[in-house]
């Protein structure tokens, strides 16, 4: 997610490393690369115009403190404003009805239908008790594919077989929630364009039947910009209280999660960035802005930790850290952790700097994997003593067994140490001081690469 714009702008702000003050040749230099960026990246090119005319006032004859450089300042500035295109606060939801229906809407092909049940699975999590009705009465196998979904994660779905009345369908739903003493009603409807007067007339008159809590508008990013003409003509059928935006785990460049909320003024309330069940994020735009820039995203990484982690395992890799004990099968452990959280390349990006302790020369989605091999290829008392590998016949030999390199096995070790330094380092501290001492140390280390 946003890799390739976060690279891009890397190479643009390093036009101002070395440099002590902030003059206007520098600075039109590094804002030329920046508005390339973000137009490869598909954002809008107005929005692109105003943004740099912004940055570069903002910039221009503001003093430089002591503490900071001008490539620092420039990246806060850039921050600040990623976030306010972005929509600055997230979008809270609306849960405090009994029962609060959400009405899910969008184009063909955008996602619908994963994102509801996604949706479901989240608000769960939430101590709530969802319901999702099969509203979808147009597209063939609509109905099976939610109730394949919702089974697996034993969710219920409430459909009516042969009835091709969506008013009737939703009407019964809601009898049924009550029954069922289900909180929380999420409505899947049928794909529709803008242009199809039908289909359109039939969402209006869900929503006016319906009455939800919450209408989401659910767009592809790989449809680029065309995603925020639609949401710009379905805004004026339909009154939508936020925006999902899917499919940001592919080859789309990310424009649309910058540009469609300052377009349609409307807030970005979730991004979904994978096909697993668990691939559903809140939107927060302070967040994104830092993984952009390659700050990474500690808190949304400690909050999936969190949910996922066994806090009994946690506490004894810490005791191993804190005695200095941290070795490869206690890593092995923790990459197994890892792995339950979801898509390892999106943990990855939360990380400000992680990914150079994951990357040999090739395909980083594969750095796991690599890993896992040098450590199944140790003997049990050389994953407990990291220091015995000083012996080459040993690295040797791993190499052998695992298909790796012996030069990629010496820089995994010195990565190995280092990381092992760092967390000994944040286990030194308790409680949110954690995160907030991780992060300014990483951002600080990550701004003067």
């Amino acid at each position: 997610m946003f890799e390739r714009l976060q690279n891009k702008l890397s190479q643009a702000l390093h036009i101002l490393k070395g440099h002590n003050t902030i003059t206007e040749v520098n600075i039109a230099s590094s804002l030329k690369e920046i508005a390339k960026s973000l137009i490869d990246a598909d954002v809008n090119y107005k929005i692109v115009k105003n943004f740099i005319q912004r940055v570069q006032k903002k910039s221009l004859g503001k003093k430089v403190l002591t503490s900071l450089n001008p490539r620092q300042l420039i990246i806060k500035i850039v921050y600040d404003e990623l976030v306010s295109i972005m929509g600055e606060k997230s979008g809270e939801m609306n849960l405090s009805k009994d029962p609060t229906i959400i009405l899910i809407c969008g184009l063909q092909g955008s996602g619908k239908t994963s994102f509801s049940s996604k949706l479901a699975f989240f608000l769960r999590k939430k101590n709530k008790f969802p319901l999702l009705v099969a509203a979808d009465i147009h597209r063939p196998a609509a109905i099976d594919q939610l109730k394949l979904i919702a089974e697996k994660i034993n969710i219920p779905v409430f459909s009516l077989k042969e009835c091709k009345n969506v008013i009737e369908i939703v009407s019964q739903s809601i009898i049924y929630a009550s029954k069922k003493k289900k909180n929380v009603i999420i409505i899947d409807t049928a794909g529709r364009l803008a242009i199809d007067a039908i289909m359109m007339e039939e969402i209006k008159k869900i929503n006016q039947y319906s009455n939800p809590d919450e209408i989401l508008f659910v767009v592809d990013t790989m449809t680029g910009q065309d995603a925020i003409n639609t949401a710009q003509s379905f805004s004026k059928v339909l009154n939508f209280d936020g925006i999902v935006i899917t499919k940001l785990d592919g080859d789309s460049r990310g424009g649309v999660a910058i540009t469609i909320s300052s377009v349609v003024k409307k807030p970005i309330k979730f991004i979904s960035n994978g096909e697993k069940i668990e691939d559903l994020e809140v939107f927060h735009p302070d967040r994104i802005a830092n993984r952009i820039l390659g700050m990474g995203d500690i808190v949304s990484l400690v909050e999936k930790v969190q949910d996922k982690f066994d806090e009994k395992r946690t506490q004894k890799i810490y005791k191993k850290i804190s005695k200095n004990r941290f070795g490869f099968s206690d890593l092995l452990e923790q990459i197994q952790q890892i792995k339950k959280i979801g898509n390892i390349k999106n943990l990855i990006s939360m990380i400000p700097g992680i990914d150079r302790y994951f990357s040999f020369s090739g395909n980083q989605t594969n750095s796991f994997k690599k890993v896992e091999a040098i450590i199944h290829s140790m003997t049990p008392y050389e994953r407990n003593h990291p220091k015995i590998l000083s012996d080459i016949r040993r690295r040797q030999r791993i190499s052998k067994g695992s298909g790796i390199k012996l030069n990629d096995i010496d820089i995994f070790l010195k990565q190995f140490h280092d990381m092992s330094q760092i967390m000994k380092k944040i286990h030194a501290h308790s409680g949110k001081k954690i995160v907030k001492d991780f992060i300014y140390q990483m951002i600080n280390k990550e701004r003067n690469v």
